[in-house]
């Protein structure tokens, strides 16, 4: 999608811009509007977040987050989830949650949307593995493919309903088959 200011702004202009939905990204001096999300993108996404979050929140090793803005890096994104390693969430001083994440998130996860490309959602799990995310995961509900990007390594594909998922080494214990994340979009 085309940025929607031609001008080129700062990414200190951008962050006081009143938010949008769907949210808008700062990439390259330019905002883009991430494109509404529909039925398959939601459903994976809430159901994502909860498996991810429940087993890791409660042994606080990590939070999973939908939509959460990361400034880092100049860009500003909105992963569709944001998976935060339990030591890294910034906090206020009374130990609540801060809504500032000057980070980039330890695991990052996007879900394709029809009429979405993949460069440009590619170009931010990648610029989120250049800033110390451990895994990044492009998951296409039409194709019913994930893509899996870590650092240095080859991108690698999950299309067979059988094979288990990649996971990042801390999120151990979580298990999910192709099959299983598919299976949401079945009801």
């Amino acid at each position: 999608m085309a940025p929607s200011l031609l001008q080129r702004i700062t990414l200190e202009e951008f962050l006081v811009v009143p938010e949008t939905k769907p949210a808008n990204e700062f990439i390259d001096g330019a905002i883009y509007q991430k494109p509404m999300p529909q039925g398959k993108h939601s459903i994976i996404q809430r159901e994502l977040t909860f498996t991810i979050d429940r087993p890791l929140r409660d042994r606080k090793v990590a939070r999973a987050f939908p939509e959460l803005r990361c400034t880092f890096g100049d860009r500003s994104t909105v992963p569709d989830i944001s998976v935060i390693r339990w030591d890294r969430i910034p906090r206020n001083p009374d130990g609540s949650v801060a809504n500032i994440f000057a980070i980039a998130p330890n695991w990052t996860i996007e879900i394709l949307s029809p009429e979405q490309g993949q460069t440009k959602v590619v170009k931010n799990i990648m610029h989120c593995l250049k800033y110390g995310a451990q895994m990044g995961w492009l998951i296409d509900p039409d194709e019913q493919t994930v893509f899996v990007y870590q650092p240095k390594q080859e991108m690698e594909i999950f299309d067979d309903r059988d094979r288990v998922l990649l996971m990042p080494d801390f999120a151990e214990g979580l298990q999910l088959t192709v099959g299983e994340l598919f299976d949401w979009l079945i009801e």
